[in-house]
């Protein structure tokens, strides 16, 4: 596919995810409910759209980002590719954690809001400012952020193994073995390196194969491994390895509930994303809209605009097991409408506000 072509169908599966992510954090059967038979019902039901589709969002984000900072990946564009990442990733960090710290603040001292917070009073001091910003202490999904800053730091380490196939192979098999003992390595998840150090492996493979001139133009008919790799014009036989690995993904996702191992459910979502991507032509997607460029803001913003949603409703209304269920999947519609206008007015009246809390992105 043209280069146009994989830039859009990547901001096509970031907005997806993003509204995915919503759905995560958009659990509300026991809010409305309470500890009740209906609550229950309605809880399964969440559960179930969670499970099976909403938690490939972040595994998706942790491959793309694996994919595009190894996508022309050397020695010599390691300082500029950080150099963006700390526009991209760790500013917006900081700020954000800064931001939602000082929010729960300042609401925790507010009749009527405190109650939705329910966090007590938060204390304003700087060593709680701190802790708030480096443990994203009340904004809880910039773990992922974390990570991919974490792995971004690393990415001299990461190269040594990505050089190779060889070396590839054992950056990602070797904390698999690790998530099937149960063990931990201090400082970074398994899971994200995994997903991260798929997407990386992939770019590069993709690269050397660019190299032999044998990505772009028409796919032939081989079943070449080749075929698979992201960049490639979308065929029937890649709708074919799609569907495969959407098989395998349920096959590991049944076999991590029966083991209860971790593993099981790391490569159920890896599959998943890569089913996913195999699946959807690159070059039939019509071109994105202006609001579905603009992921990473509504990624930091969704989680207040849920909690507040969710648990502002659940005070204010009694409900039955409908009107929960009917929130929660309305939910990714409702917080897009709201994060798409609020970042309209921010880009419009406040653009260099705007520039450092979406990570300098478009």
């Amino acid at each position: 596919m043209t280069e146009q072509q994989f830039r859009n169908k990547v901001i096509w599966f970031s907005f997806v995810f993003s509204l995915l992510v919503v759905w995560v954090h958009s659990e509300n059967a026991e809010l409305f409910l309470g500890i009740t038979e209906e609550m229950a019902a309605v809880y399964q039901v969440e559960r179930w759209l969670i499970d099976y589709v909403a938690q490939i969002a972040v595994p998706g984000f942790f491959m793309i980002s694996g994919y595009l900072f190894y996508r022309d990946f050397t020695w010599e564009n390691l300082r500029r590719k950080w150099n963006r990442r700390i526009k991209s990733i760790l500013v917006p960090f900081i700020l954000w954690n800064g931001i939602y710290y000082l929010g729960y603040v300042i609401g925790s001292r507010l009749p009527g809001v405190a109650q939705v917070l329910g966090k007590g009073i938060v204390p304003f001091t700087v060593e709680a400012a701190v802790d708030a910003v480096i443990n994203y202490r009340y904004n809880y999904v910039f773990w992922y952020l974390h990570q991919l800053t974490m792995l971004t730091i690393l990415a001299p380490l990461l190269w040594q193994f990505l050089r190779t196939r060889w070396g590839s192979a054992i950056l990602i098999l070797v904390p698999l073995w690790l998530a099937v003992q149960n063990l931990h390595l201090p400082f970074l998840n398994l899971d994200a390196l995994i997903y991260y150090g798929s997407g990386a492996a992939l770019a590069v493979e993709t690269a050397r194969w660019k190299e032999k001139g044998q990505i772009n133009g028409n796919p032939g008919k081989s079943w070449h491994i080749s075929q698979l790799l992201p960049e490639r014009l979308w065929n029937g036989r890649r709708a074919f390895w799609g569907m495969i690995c959407l098989v395998l993904a349920a096959i590991f996702y049944y076999a991590g509930l029966a083991t209860a191992v971790m593993a099981g459910f790391i490569l159920c979502r890896l599959f998943a994303v890569v089913g996913l991507w195999l699946l959807v032509p690159g070059d039939k997607l019509p071109p994105v809209k202006d609001f579905m460029c603009h992921n990473f803001f509504l990624y930091a913003t969704h989680f207040a605009f849920v909690r507040f949603i969710n648990k502002g409703l659940a005070v204010m209304f009694p409900a039955t097991a409908w009107e929960p269920l009917i929130l929660f999947v309305l939910m990714p519609g409702l917080v897009l409408a709201v994060s798409t206008l609020l970042g309209r007015i921010l880009r419009r009246y406040l653009p260099g506000l705007w520039r450092l809390l979406n990570g300098y992105r478009m």
